[in-house]
């Protein structure tokens, strides 16, 4: 398996069972979990990033505005996931806001000094928090890279193809990986329009090389989602 692999893995670790404070004896009796509605913002732009966040249930969307307020969405996140993990690296202010995408949706806030403190002296827990961020990085890094070099449809199918190793369960000889974003949502992440994501999976779904609906993505074959990349290039 190559480092790559290795960090997609590594990104499927339940986060939450490792870092959460309420399993942590000297930290349950003080920490509360908060929880959002759906909608609630959990923190905007330009707040001070004094907090990381970890995901107990439900799914948060890490967004920003332009200038002319259209929304970008960064990542969507979900159960066992943390967020707001840069104010580790220095970051002082959030560069994106963060927002429940689901009715109570519960996560657990936790200081940079409660953080530090549970890092300390754990080096396989320092290890695995500068591989997170490590991961993040490379994935901005690879999306810009992306948005310079590689059109739309490519884009939107490497995009199906890493949801499905990275979140995929097989079923069989397909992948099926749960469907929680609208074909807006697809279309921010993957730097196009919700007309070239909808002409694109249904190009796939003729082509039986996928199944969708609103709760599933089902890849029917692995080998000809990355052929139909291979093409494209």
């Amino acid at each position: 398996m190559n480092s790559e692999s290795n960090l997609w893995f590594f990104e499927n670790v339940d986060l939450y069972e490792l870092l959460c404070p309420h399993k942590v004896p000297s930290m349950k009796d003080k920490h509360t979990f908060h929880r959002y509605k759906k909608n609630d913002f959990i923190y905007f732009e330009d707040e001070p990033s004094a907090y990381i966040y970890l995901i107990a249930n439900g799914r948060v969307k890490i967004g920003s505005y332009t200038e002319d307020g259209k929304e970008i969405v960064k990542a969507v996140l979900s159960q066992g996931e943390i967020f707001g993990e840069l104010a580790l690296a220095g970051e002082d202010r959030r560069p994106d806001f963060a927002q429940a995408l689901e009715d109570d949706t519960t996560v657990c806030p936790m200081s940079i000094d409660e953080m530090q403190e549970l890092m300390a002296n754990n080096k396989p827990l320092n290890l695995k928090i500068i591989k997170l961020i490590g991961l993040r990085i490379k994935k901005l890094e690879r999306k810009v890279e992306s948005l310079v070099f590689k059109d739309a449809r490519t884009r939107i199918i490497e995009f199906l193809r890493e949801m499905a190793l990275e979140k995929g369960k097989k079923v069989g000889f397909e992948t099926m990986f749960k469907n929680y974003l609208t074909h807006r949502d697809i279309a921010s992440l993957t730097g196009t329009s919700r007309q070239t994501v909808t002409m694109v999976l249904n190009e796939l779904k003729d082509n039986n090389i996928i199944n969708f609906d609103r709760r599933r993505f089902l890849i029917r074959d692995m080998d000809k989602l990355t052929l139909a990349i291979k093409n494209q290039a």
